[in-house]
């Protein structure tokens, strides 16, 4: 009986360790050696995106909660399906807080693609669309918005709707938007309640820019739109500092890398920096999206022939672009408005936009050489488009005097910040203000259809508040 009950004892014993030795041991993940640490769980908790789309090429952009290893599939979005392409794996990692970007190439132009991001080891993840450019030669409708200014002053992501707005952007159904900037406020707090927590801080260290990031992309309605809507993406100032000028801003390193691992954005291989690019969306549109920080002189020094807000390096990409386009129009994107005076403050004196106020600062020299060589190389149905200050606004502008615009400007903004009041702009190139309205959250529309415009500045629920058709000049 004795030798019996130890043999019962024994075999329990033996069940105890064997249960705590698959316990404790590792799970194994076919494919993948027991000791990787890659697995399922480390799931895409800030959705995905597309970013600088083509007719042949696309970014996909996604985050991982943690290090994994990743495959993006896709195909053109059509019944029935095609088998898909598959993307080598990609590995998230700590260094650039778990992002990626994969480049899509081969593409076939004006082709609605859909892909799948998901974890090897995941049976589901996340998927989104987008629709390729035609080719430069080819003219089709373009239709897409801008805005900008997303979370400031306060006016942060809601708790249970994130930021509405965006599924108002995604109900006109755009080809893509483009981001004229200040999509985090990362020297500005949002306190909680009202707003969402996590937020509550203003950002000193890169681990507290990728922290405001986070947070704007934990937003509901902006993860939809972000799967459905590919994205041309630049920086303004309060993606590091208000009104910072580059090399003289200690932040702009942190901010900029930051930037650059949450946006899908094209650099070049030799340049890894520069954000300032073109984007032709077939025959008839061409953007030319500046970059208005990173290469700035000072906003305290005196306007005049060596100050510059754009560098001589893109100044000089941007008249040889804009001479050498046969897109119908050229669109420049720039996040500070040309003619409105944007003063600055006691920490940052000077002013932060292109025209110069009267104590002398400003950019108005380095615009006005834009200009004249709009001008003298008859350069046609040029288009800016501008945010930063939470108004909207339409000009029509005048330089050479002979009673024809010579180029527009359209303002709009902002998504969700504080509702700034518009004020006239600057006389200096003889402007004629057509539209100009402040106090609402707003997206500009633009549809480019051959030789015709038409804007629209719609409101965040989804009202019209402008319209104007224009028709490019010959």
């Amino acid at each position: 009986m004795q030798n019996a009950q130890r043999t019962s004892h024994l075999a329990v014993g033996l069940l105890i360790q064997l249960a705590l030795l698959v316990t404790c041991a590792p799970t194994y993940r076919p494919g993948l050696p027991p000791d990787s640490p890659f697995d399922g769980h480390h799931v895409l908790a800030h959705g995905v995106a597309t970013g600088d789309v083509t007719s042949h090429s696309a970014l996909v952009w996604f985050r991982t909660t943690g290090p994994a290893k990743v495959i993006v599939q896709w195909a053109p979005d059509v019944e029935p399906r095609q088998l898909p392409r598959t993307s080598d794996p990609s590995i998230t990692h700590a260094d650039h807080d778990f992002t990626a970007t994969i480049r899509l190439e081969s593409l076939v132009p004006a082709t609605r693609y859909w892909y799948r991001v998901k974890s090897e080891q995941a049976e589901k993840g996340e998927e989104g669309r987008f629709v390729t450019s035609a080719e430069d030669n080819i003219s089709e409708p373009v239709r897409f918005l801008w805005s900008g200014d997303l979370g400031g002053q306060k006016r942060c992501r809601d708790t249970d709707r994130g930021y509405p707005i965006f599924d108002q952007m995604l109900a006109v159904k755009p080809a893509f938007a483009l981001l004229l900037g200040d999509t985090i406020y990362g020297d500005d707090v949002c306190p909680s309640p009202p707003n969402a927590p996590g937020g509550d801080f203003v950002a000193t260290t890169l681990s507290q820019f990728r922290a405001k990031h986070r947070y704007q992309r934990e937003a509901p309605a902006l993860q939809r739109f972000l799967a459905s809507v590919p994205v041309y993406a630049i920086w303004d100032d309060h993606e590091v500092r208000n009104n910072f000028s580059g090399p003289h801003e200690p932040l702009m390193l942190v901010g900029r890398q930051a930037l650059l691992e949450y946006w899908p954005i094209r650099t070049p291989p030799d340049d890894p920096y520069r954000l300032y690019r073109q984007v032709r969306r077939g025959a008839d549109v061409e953007l030319f999206i500046l970059d208005t920080r990173q290469y700035r002189s000072s906003n305290a020094e005196p306007d005049g022939p060596g100050k510059t807000m754009l560098g001589s390096a893109q100044r000089d990409w941007l008249l040889g672009g804009l001479a050498r386009s046969t897109a119908t129009w050229k669109l420049i994107a720039t996040s500070v408005p040309l003619s409105n005076p944007k003063g600055g403050t006691t920490l940052v004196p000077g002013n932060d936009s292109w025209a110069r106020p009267v104590d002398g600062t400003g950019f108005e020299t380095e615009l006005r050489a834009i200009v004249q060589t709009i001008l003298d190389r008859k350069i046609r149905n040029v288009v800016w488009l501008a945010a930063d200050v939470h108004y909207a606004q339409a000009n029509a502008y005048d330089p050479s005097g002979d009673g024809v615009p010579d180029f527009h400007e359209f303002i709009c903004g902002p998504l969700s910040a504080i509702q700034g009041r518009p004020i006239p702009p600057n006389p200096a190139f003889r402007p004629t203000t057509l539209y100009s309205e402040g106090g609402f959250s707003n997206f500009g529309l633009m549809t480019v259809n051959g030789a015709s415009l038409r804007l629209q500045i719609i409101d965040e629920a989804g009202v019209v508040r402008f319209e104007r058709a224009f028709l490019a000049q010959r």
